[in-house]
């Protein structure tokens, strides 16, 4: 195992660095890097080692959010106003709908097995999206309309919506008693435990460093232990109570942001370290999720069908930001920015051929929905990182007023 991390971080940066070099992001460099490396092509990735791929990629995912918990000014937030609830759900519904009535007409499945597919790709990634947000929020891109940060709140509640239809959709496929009105209502029931749950520990975590002071680096690891604890509570609680344990990651940063300023910069500043070893181990383990063969079975009909999807998502967005203050360049940025699947897809997109496999039923529509699944990771991940980075760098003005704010707080400390 120790060898097989030795060589991922080698090549994954070696492939960071060239992607970089072409103008390209460095994470599309790393999620080609894990399709290469995984079993499903060279397999030279010890068995062990993808044993605990999971729990790697996991932890990588929490030290993301983090560093958005941190970025997430309540001003900035204030200016994203309530769009950012409408695009959390708005445009994954649109997609998910659009490729439930017309999944059949592209591959032999039924319109229960589409509505599986289609909410298994409304899910955008915020393993691709929210550093490349982040990294406009530190550029100052965008800030005079806080259209970063809206990009990466919304997004980060997307994939709450989106699991969670696709779960009661799931639970009426396989038979079990499900209640579709209860499963909706614990929707916004999730999100306010999760946010709620964040706040309160943030604010306990203040008072502990506040009255022991600790260095800036074991704050930083007590952050992480924290966060990881969120996420085992959701395991704990699923079936019991809705809780989404990464918005509450992402909650407690924003708390000691609103806070402490200073401290929340010092901690993300660490963070930002460790996500250079942390974002090898996400997207390369991604990657080695995607079996490239499964994916080629999906054909041009499965390629048409993820098109269909991210047009009606597409148009789902521009809906959302009709009449608001954004210009046609800035709207065309946030339409781009929801187009990248590659997590969530890769975590469930096998789990109806499970259900179907334990029924006893026809496992043919099953493997359909993953190759599907894993064709979205290989056609949007890489393209919609690459789009969102040049239209970050070309459709959103950098704020000059934001940099003079900032300069002038650093000498005023």
């Amino acid at each position: 195992m120790a060898v097989s991390l030795a060589e991922l971080i080698l090549i994954g940066l070696l492939a960071d660095w060239i992607f970089r070099k072409f103008r390209l992001p460095g994470l599309i460099g790393m999620l080609l890097l894990g399709v290469v490396v995984g079993p499903c092509a060279l397999d030279v990735l010890a068995p062990d080692f993808l044993a605990v791929s999971y729990d790697l990629r996991l932890m990588a995912l929490i030290v993301i959010l983090l560093r958005a918990g941190f970025e997430l000014s309540r001003e900035a937030l204030a200016k994203a106003g309530w769009r950012t609830l409408l695009l959390a759900f708005v445009p994954g519904v649109l997609e998910g709908g659009l490729i439930t009535c017309i999944g059949p007409l592209f591959l032999p499945l039924t319109h229960m097995e589409s509505a599986l597919l289609g909410f298994i790709l409304a899910a955008v990634s915020p393993a691709v999206v929210v550093p490349l947000m982040i990294r406009f929020i530190k550029e100052k891109r965008g800030a005079k309309k806080a259209i970063p940060t809206m990009v990466l709140a919304a997004a980060s509640l997307d994939d709450v919506f989106a699991i969670t239809i696709f779960s009661v959709l799931l639970g009426i496929f396989s038979g079990e008693a499900v209640s579709i009105g209860g499963a909706l209502a614990g929707i916004p029931v999730s999100i306010l435990l999760g946010i709620g749950a964040g706040v309160v520990l943030g604010w306990l975590l203040l008072k502990l460093f506040e009255r022991f002071n600790p260095r800036a680096t074991k704050r930083t690891l007590i952050v992480l232990g924290v966060s990881i604890l969120l996420v085992r509570v959701q395991y704990l609680l699923e079936g019991h109570v809705p809780f989404a344990a990464l918005l509450a990651v992402m909650a407690l940063g924003f708390l000691i942001l609103e806070k402490r300023e200073h401290m929340a910069h010092e901690l993300s500043s660490k963070l930002g370290k460790i996500w250079v070893f942390a974002s090898i181990l996400l997207f390369t383990l991604v990657g080695a999720q995607v079996d490239v063969s499964v994916a080629l079975n999906a054909g041009l009909a499965g390629l048409g069908l993820i098109v269909c999807g991210l047009v009606a998502r597409s148009i789902g967005v521009l809906l959302c930001l009709m009449r608001s203050h954004l210009n046609g360049k800035e709207r065309l940025f946030v339409m781009v920015s929801y187009w990248p699947k590659a997590t969530v897809q890769a975590a469930i997109g096998a789990v109806p051929l499970g259900v179907m496999m334990q029924m006893g039923r026809d496992a043919a529509p099953g493997n359909i929905i993953l190759a599907v699944a894993v064709l979205s990771i290989l056609f949007t991940a890489p393209l919609g990182a690459t789009v969102i980075a040049a239209a970050g760098r070309r459709f959103l003005p950098v704020d000059e007023s934001e940099h003079v704010a900032l300069d002038a707080a650093c000498e005023s400390r």
